[in-house]
């Protein structure tokens, strides 16, 4: 049996998601999981156990880059009460109407990453995880669109911020995020990933 991750990442990991998914799920309802990093942190679950980099580096393209950047948000919000993104992703972390343990779930977002890379640093990244990661973002950002709707603004579908976008047609919005996120934030982070770590044994270098 492979031992290439131990118990010690896999069991406090996987005890954390089965307590985050079902409060999820009950205060913010099932759309809550289209987000990328709600995915993310499923997909990284089976990626632990089964032990396999493909899922772990999709997950690594799709939002490795978003997850660092919300916990960097996240801390100058926290230190210095600016927010270093306009578009005011971690503003709820501070939201007093809010309880602080379901906003204290939210601080994944933070280890995450840290999982992720760990996991690559073990099993390899699959080079192949770019064109699995663009098919599942061209399915999952338009179910957000019409499940999330301009309120929710899952996957920011609706607008870059707190308010829908108004200056062009929604679907052209869509349209256009669905181009941008493979080639400013997929795309690069393969690159990145792809320099730093090796490829997985069990696949040929082609």
């Amino acid at each position: 049996m492979s031992t290439a991750i131990s118990l010690w990442v896999k069991v406090p990991y996987t005890l954390f998601v089965c307590v985050l998914v079902p409060v999820y799920w009950v205060k913010n309802g099932p759309a809550n999981f289209l987000w990328g990093s709600d995915i993310s942190l499923i997909v990284v679950t089976f990626a632990l156990w089964f032990e396999k980099s493909l899922p772990a580096s999709m997950m690594a393209v799709g939002t490795l880059l978003i997850d660092i950047a919300w916990s960097v948000d996240y801390v100058a919000r926290l230190l210095y009460g600016v927010d270093v993104f306009p578009i005011g992703g971690t503003r709820y972390m501070f939201d007093a109407d809010t309880e602080i343990w379901l906003r204290g779930l939210s601080l994944f977002h933070v280890f995450l990453p840290i999982v992720v890379l760990s996991v690559l640093d073990r099993l390899g990244y699959d080079r192949r995880a770019l064109r699995w990661e663009i098919l599942l973002a061209w399915l999952v950002l338009p179910l957000s669109y019409v499940i999330g709707g301009p309120e929710r603004n899952i996957n920011f579908v609706w607008g870059f911020g707190q308010e829908p976008q108004t200056w062009m047609p929604g679907p052209a919005f869509l349209g256009m995020l669905m181009v941008l996120f493979p080639v400013l934030v997929f795309y690069p982070t393969h690159l990145l990933l792809g320099r730093l770590f090796r490829r997985p044994r069990a696949i040929s270098a082609g």
